[in-house]
């Protein structure tokens, strides 16, 4: 048996929303990032469905031996890095390529006798302090990978940026920025820096390769959540949950767990069969947006583990079978996530673990 809530994914919207990133830096190579099961929307279907990309970022070895047992034939590179000599070995005998971050790793990759050749990603800390090598042994890394025979060519460059979804305050991303380019002076190799809020607000990172992750599923990256920039980013992800229950209620009922939502007057409440088990966030408030059979409607009361309670007040009672739409084309994601307090990424993760 599996849950009443259902997730889709529109393979349309995610070859548009790759069209629109190439637009914007039309001289880049595009790595798409499609771990954690490509945020809740399935690694294998996004390779898939993007096979116009350069090349594929996936969090470890297991997410991307996953694609090259599914056919998937473009580059992956291993954001996380190897974790010992084993997983380089299989790295190098899948053909994938790996981001060094750590000395110990140059270590190893220059001491190995490897089967073939790897690509090297190699992570400079300008300042997320999560992973990356200080400025001096970054600088001598390059010099030892540059031309070994252990690589398929020199590193590629690259940084992460901690502060880029907060386009108002830029200082902490300037200064990140400035110690990159200080840094990289006169090494040869691609760069890569931007993630999808750095494509958006930071137009200087749109060269060698950009790493789009949410732009990709429609999603906005920005602090604010509202899509500001005139171009219609597809959702591909669909949440919905059919109706399973319409009550009448009266003036003073009050709906759901800790009897915090009353309500206001006689009126319908359509119950839907989703809940924090789903994926949808149990802290959203009341007059949150859903849409059921193709109209607006507002959640009122707490959303329990498997179940959702909908103001019906303006609107057509539906029939039981009837699909709620939580988030997808008609309800943005950004604007549940903003309304629960958190940010997308969470919702499209949870939604595309939790729901069968």
């Amino acid at each position: 048996m599996t849950r009443l809530a259902r997730v889709t994914v529109c393979s349309g919207a995610l070859r548009a929303n790759l069209a629109r990133i190439r637009s914007l830096a039309p001289r880049a190579r595009v790595l798409a990032v499609v771990k954690a099961n490509a945020y809740g929307h399935g690694a294998v279907t996004v390779a898939r469905a993007l096979g116009e990309a350069d090349a594929f970022g996936v969090a470890n070895l297991a997410e991307a031996v996953q694609l090259r047992e599914a056919g998937v034939r473009q580059p992956v590179l291993v954001l996380g890095g190897f974790r010992n000599d084993e997983e380089l070995a299989a790295i190098s005998r899948l053909g994938l390529w790996t981001v060094v971050h750590q000395d110990w790793q140059v270590e190893r990759l220059t001491a190995a006798s490897l089967p073939a050749p790897v690509g090297v990603w190699l992570k400079l800390d300008t300042g997320m302090h999560r992973l990356g090598l200080e400025a001096g042994p970054f600088r001598e890394a390059w010099r030892r990978l540059e031309d070994h025979v252990n690589c398929l060519r020199p590193p590629v460059l690259m940084t992460h940026l901690a502060c880029a979804d907060d386009a108002a305050h830029p200082e902490f991303t300037h200064a990140q920025l400035r110690r990159f380019h200080a840094v990289t002076e006169g090494l040869r190799g691609e760069s890569s820096i931007a993630n999808s809020a750095a494509l958006l607000a930071f137009p200087q990172t749109r060269a060698g390769w950009i790493r789009p992750g949410l732009l990709l599923y429609g999603a906005w990256p920005l602090l604010g959540g509202a899509q500001r920039d005139g171009l219609a980013w597809r959702p591909a992800m669909r949440l919905s949950a059919p109706v399973i229950a319409v009550r009448r209620l009266r003036a003073g009922d009050a709906v759901g767990y800790g009897a915090t939502w009353v309500c206001p007057e006689d009126m319908d409440v359509a119950v839907v069969a989703a809940g924090y088990a789903d994926g949808y966030p149990r802290h959203v408030p009341p007059q949150t947006p859903v849409f059921i059979g193709g109209r607006p409607a507002r959640v009122v009361g707490r959303i329990s583990m498997d179940m959702i309670t909908v103001d019906l007040r303006g609107l057509p009672a539906p029939r039981i079978g009837d699909e709620a739409v939580l988030w997808g084309e008609e309800v943005r994601v950004d604007e549940v996530a903003r309304r629960a307090g958190t940010i997308p990424y969470e919702l499209l993760c949870a939604a595309g673990r939790c729901v069968t």
